[in-house]
């Protein structure tokens, strides 16, 4: 189940060493201004404008010796989207080009900042997981070039649909890059090549850790009556299962990938267990802790440990252990990762065989270089199944710990319970796909009693 992106998408040599031959035949049949506009501008429109998809933009806007505008901006909540244009505007001046009739409020937004882009223009899609597929899908119709970030997908049967409009994608030679950032990692890279050259032997074991406090908007209170179940359950979709896999798939996905990569392959089971503790009046759908045993087609295993408990010993951190010595793949959060080896399995200084040099250029940035340079240069970059691959290994872990059952990866891929099939019909005065009870709480995982799924519908 290896899968040749993991080796290395981020590697400006590789992909231009492996891409001579598609991009000559792509660029034979395909007109240059595909992937600039004829001003030179590379054209950014932004669909989801939180956080994440605020500082997404501003990565591309700050890519090293380029001609990139921010030119349209969509989300649900206008207050947020204003938030986010003022703040962009104030940092990038003149690159921030989105007057008011290029800001688009509601469901059907995505398609109008869209609209606003000519093919090979790019548009950043941040909005919670569950909307991936359904706006992938008029980006390919575009014949847009596409920041996702991550995880793509949120259960199987989205999974399966990403992985088959990705090939529409390939097919249009279209550059996409996924919000996996540490694959860009410059110390995760060199410690990944020094581990599949031999430097700690076979690889027997990769523990990963994210326990810390509360993340995001994890706990969510109930719904004060001021917002509509479904918008109010969009503000805080790190909560709902249906929008973004919840807090195990939004935030461990990082642990996750980065031990994948460093065994440079995806596990093919997964069995866990997890709980809600100190819970009081919350109705979100997370478990507060997470224990997850993945395992290899080869038998080695991958200990994964989530939880967001204030007043607990924290760790944020993912280790290797091989036959010949150790590695500590990243260190504390997602940069610096401070990537080390070791003769043995004891990580002290003493012992220590290799580090990465400080400072660390920063991987947010670096995918935001590598994508722009290869819709540049017409370069093969297209990380969706790599990202997609990734997502449901997350979901797998997920599962079974809400089911208390041993989960496969083809199991998962393959079930049928969509958490929102008809996602794609959504507008503003929609119900939401999972309704509250007279009570206004929300089913939650019950291990044991509900194995087929991970929540019955109350």
């Amino acid at each position: 189940m290896s899968d040749s992106l993991t080796s290395g998408i981020s590697r400006r040599n590789l992909l231009k060493a492996s891409g001579t031959v598609a991009a000559a035949s792509a660029l034979a049949s395909l007109s240059p201004s595909l992937y600039a506009a004829e001003d030179n501008n590379i054209r950014v429109a932004l669909v989801g404008c939180g956080g994440r998809g605020t500082g997404a933009a501003s990565q591309a806007m700050s890519v090293p010796n380029e001609q990139i505008k921010l030119v349209a901006m969509a989300d649900v909540f206008d207050g947020k989207l204003s938030l986010s244009h003022n703040g962009l505007k104030a940092k990038h001046g003149d690159q921030v080009d989105v007057p008011e009739d290029r800001r688009f409020i509601g469901f059907d937004a995505y398609k109008e900042a869209m609209d606003a882009l000519k093919p090979g223009d790019v548009v950043i899609l941040t909005t919670p997981p569950a909307f991936r597929w359904v706006q992938y899908s008029y980006a390919i119709e575009k014949g847009l070039n596409v920041f996702m970030e991550k995880p793509v997908t949120v259960d199987g049967p989205t999974t399966r649909k990403m992985l088959a409009l990705n090939e529409q994608a390939k097919a249009k030679n279209l550059k996409v890059g996924v919000g996996l950032m540490c694959r860009h990692c410059k110390a995760r890279g060199e410690l990944f090549d020094r581990i599949q050259d031999g430097q700690i032997g076979d690889v027997l074991l990769i523990r990963a850790y994210r326990m810390l406090g509360p993340t995001g908007n994890t706990p969510v209170k109930p719904n004060p009556g001021e917002l509509s179940d479904l918008l109010y359950q969009i503000k805080n979709f790190h909560g709902f299962l249906w929008l973004s896999g919840g807090a195990y798939s939004d935030f461990l996905i990082h642990n996750i990938d980065e031990g994948c990569w460093m065994k440079n392959d995806f596990p093919v089971e997964a069995i866990a267990s997890g709980g809600r503790h100190y819970r009081g009046d919350d109705i979100d759908q997370n478990f507060d802790s997470y224990s997850v045993e993945y395992t290899f087609a080869d038998g080695t295993k991958m200990m994964l440990e989530g939880r967001t408990i204030f007043g607990c010993h924290q760790e944020f951190a993912t280790f290797v252990h091989g036959s010949k010595g150790s590695a500590i793949c990243s260190t504390s959060s997602h940069m610096p990762a401070k990537s080390r080896i070791f003769k043995n399995q004891r990580m002290v200084n003493d012992e220590l065989v290799w580090e990465f040099p400080q400072p660390e250029p920063n991987p947010y940035q670096l995918e935001w270089n590598d994508l722009i340079e290869a819709i540049r240069n017409d370069l093969p970059y297209n990380e969706v199944e790599r990202g997609a691959k990734s997502s449901l290994v997350t979901s797998m872990g997920r599962m079974a710990a809400h089911t208390g059952q041993l989960i496969t990866y083809d199991q998962i891929l393959n079930l049928d319970h969509e958490f929102a099939p008809d996602i794609d019909k959504l507008t503003l005065e929609s119900d939401s796909p999972l309704m509250p009870n007279a009570e206004g709480k929300y089913p939650v995982p019950q291990p044991g009693l509900i194995t087929k799924r991970e929540y019955q519908v109350l």
